[in-house]
C-alpha cells in the first residue's frame, strides 16, 4: 500500500485499517491497474484477517508488533514513539490497586498512536470511560482506526494537551510525556511552573494540567524522564507540587530501556495534604518476575 499510494507507512496503515473496515480510498494510486491489483490483494488479505476471529487482546498485541515493525522502516520521533505494553502493564497495576470501582474514566494527554489506551481498554476488568487529546492529526487518525479495528469505546479530540478543555472531570489521567519546550511562551507564564523569562518545559506544563481534569480523589500516572525532579526547571515543578498534590510514587525504569532518554513512572495525586512519603523503586530489568512481584507487593503496602 506504501508503495503503490506514494505515502508513508503510517499512512497506509491507516488505509489498511479503513479497508478492514470495509472503506478504502485509492484515488491516488499512480493507475487504475496498480488500484485494481492493490484491491484484490487487500480484499484477500483481509478476508483471511476476518477468518482468525481475533479478540480484542490478539487485535491489541498484533497492532503493537505492527507499529514495532513499523518503528524499525519508518522511525518516528522519539514524542511519537508508541508507549510498549511493558510499560502499560505498571500502569494498568497501579490504576487497579488504587482504584476499585467498577467504573472509570480516563483522560490520556497526548494519546499518540494509542497503544497504552488500548492495552488498558482490553485489560482493565471494569468499564471504561476513556478519552485522547492529540494534537497530530496521523497519529489521531491511526489511533482511531486503530480503536475501532479492535471495536474498543474510546473518543479521541485533536487538541493541544496544554490548552484547557471544558469536560467532565476524570479518575485518572495517564500520559507518556512528550519531551521538549512549549512554543508558546505567553500560554506557559500563565502556568505555575512556567517560567518567567525562556521557554518552559511542555511536560511540566501538561502535569500541572492534568490535575484540572482529576476529581478531587484522583490521580495521574505519567511516564517522564527520569531527571523530573533534577532538572534545570525542576524547582518550579516541585514548588508547584508542595502546594497542590501529592507525589506518591516514583519507578525507575532499566537502563537503555529508551533509545534516547532514561525514563520513570511518577504517580501524583490530586492532593496536597498526604504526608505519606513518596515509595520508590527501582526496576531493573523486566524479565525478572520476582522483583516484578516484589515491586507489586511493595506498592501495595506503601501506597494507598
Amino acid at each position: 500500500m506504501k508503495k503503490t499510494l506514494d505515502t508513508d507507512f503510517y499512512d497506509a496503515f491507516v488505509e489498511q485499517n479503513a479497508a478492514f473496515l470495509g472503506s478504502v480510498n485509492l484515488v491516488n494510486t499512480k493507475s487504475p491497474t496498480s488500484a485494481e491489483d492493490l484491491l484484490a490483494a487487500l480484499t484477500k488479505n483481509n478476508d483471511r484477517l476476518r477468518a482468525l476471529n481475533l479478540n480484542k487482546k490478539e487485535w491489541q498485541k498484533l497492532f503493537q508488533f505492527v507499529l514495532l515493525k513499523g518503528s524499525q522502516v519508518a522511525p518516528m520521533q522519539p514524542n511519537h514513539s508508541f508507549t510498549p505494553d511493558s510499560i502499560a502493564t505498571l500502569f494498568q497495576f497501579m490504576i487497579e490497586s488504587l482504584h476499585s470501582d467498577h467504573k472509570l474514566r480516563i483522560l490520556e494527554m497526548g494519546s499518540g498512536t494509542g497503544n497504552l489506551g488500548e492495552y488498558l481498554l482490553v485489560n482493565l476488568n471494569r468499564e471504561i470511560d476513556y478519552v485522547g487529546f492529540e494534537v497530530d492529526d496521523l497519529l489521531l487518525d491511526l489511533s482511531a482506526s486503530i480503536s475501532e479495528v479492535i471495536g474498543t469505546e474510546a473518543t479521541f479530540m485533536q487538541v493541544d494537551a496544554v490548552q484547557s478543555q471544558l469536560m467532565e472531570a476524570v479518575d485518572v489521567v495517564i500520559a507518556d510525556l512528550p519531551i521538549g519546550f512549549y512554543p508558546d511562551i505567553q500560554t506557559a507564564q500563565t502556568f505555575q511552573v512556567g517560567l518567567k523569562e525562556g521557554h518552559t518545559f511542555a511536560h511540566h506544563l501538561m502535569i500541572e494540567e492534568a490535575m484540572k481534569y482529576l476529581k478531587e480523589s484522583g490521580f495521574a500516572i505519567f511516564l517522564a524522564p527520569s531527571d523530573l525532579l533534577t532538572s534545570s526547571q525542576a524547582p518550579q515543578l516541585k514548588e508547584w507540587l508542595t502546594h497542590h498534590a501529592h507525589l506518591a510514587a516514583v519507578v525507575t525504569l532499566p537502563e537503555g530501556l529508551f533509545k534516547h532518554d532514561s525514563k520513570a513512572i511518577y504517580l501524583i495525586k490530586k492532593t496536597a495534604t498526604d504526608n505519606n512519603p513518596t515509595f520508590v523503586y527501582p526496576i531493573d530489568q523486566f524479565t525478572d518476575r520476582e522483583r516484578i512481584q516484589d515491586f507489586m507487593n511493595a506498592f501495595q503496602k506503601n501506597v494507598k
